[in-house]
């Protein structure tokens, strides 16, 4: 085999050259040229040579290719969907057995049918466009279970967000919501320079390990992650105010009575294991205002 990341495999700026083609903006094109990056994807993503992994973004297949090479055994499915790129894909691509494209909208694509045809889990992985990353990440929370990890390339600025602490400034409902479905990690930062074209901004690879998700009771989730967007709803005042913003006062300040979490602090400042206690003890029959979910 290989070692991956090897010459072997073509640059992405000397395939959109053989191809007559240039990365288009309204896809929010960016394209990874960084080897150390990809060995951090693929290392991260793979587990196994009979792996199933669905790729988001495929685009010019730079790392499809290497991580088909990883699952000799498995399959990759190849989700893309600028018509130009599904057409390297299947020039590059389309001898190969264990590689299955897709010219599909992600947003759109079953994750649960996919681990259904292979009739166990999968994993997920790709380079997500900032207009849609919140989205496919909660569609993969959605799937967890059918879905065992997901690897995604996001903003940098995204990624801190996603792995925050309680007390640090980047911890919002992004990561709280996050961090109660999976183990989220950072796995590799990825610098403008590993793109071509550089994008404005860096970016980060998160892992998503559905698989070893915290222990929280969350029984309805929907409740959940409306109590943690009104925890964070505004962050100058009080958990206290916050949460009276959108549910009523007496049940709020019985659920911090029963919960022992004082209505003095603020969202940022409490944990997933206190977020999930507080849901729990506020009923969801008491909301009384709209819930004002963090961008």
């Amino acid at each position: 085999m290989r070692d991956v990341g090897g010459p072997a495999f073509p640059d992405a700026r000397a395939l959109l050259a053989r191809h007559g083609l240039r990365a288009k903006k309204h896809f929010g094109q960016n394209f990874l040229t960084s080897e150390r990056v990809f060995r951090a994807i693929v290392d991260a993503t793979v587990r196994a040579d009979d792996d199933w992994i669905v790729e988001i973004g495929a685009g010019l297949g730079t790392l499809t290719a290497r991580l088909a090479e990883r699952v000799p055994e498995g399959k990759i499915i190849a989700l893309e969907r600028d018509p130009d790129m599904v057409g390297v894909l299947v020039a590059e691509l389309g001898h190969l057995g264990n590689v299955e494209v897709e010219s599909c909208d992600a947003l759109r694509y079953d994750l649960t049918a996919a681990a259904r045809w292979r009739g166990d889990s999968i994993s997920v992985c790709g380079n997500l466009p900032y207009h849609i990353a919140a989205p496919i990440l909660f569609r993969a929370c959605a799937a967890r279970g059918p879905v065992a990890r997901a690897v995604f390339m996001v903003q940098k600025e995204m990624a801190d967000r996603i792995v925050a602490g309680p007390g640090t400034k980047t911890y919002g409902a992004l990561g709280v919501m996050l961090q109660s479905y999976a183990a989220c990690r950072l796995v590799v930062n990825a610098p403008s320079g590993a793109f071509t074209p550089a994008p404005k901004v860096d970016s980060a690879v998160v892992l998503f390990d559905f698989t070893a998700p915290p222990a929280l009771d969350l029984p309805d989730e929907e409740h959940h992650r409306a109590v943690v967007h009104a925890a964070f709803g505004q962050r100058r005042k009080t958990l206290r105010n916050a949460l009276r913003a959108v549910y009523a006062a007496d049940a709020v300040l019985a659920a911090l009575e029963h919960t022992g979490i004082d209505g003095g602090r603020r969202g940022e400042t409490l944990s997933l294991v206190e977020f999930a206690a507080l849901s729990r003890a506020i009923p969801a029959a008491a909301q009384t205002g709209i819930v004002v979910e963090e961008n």
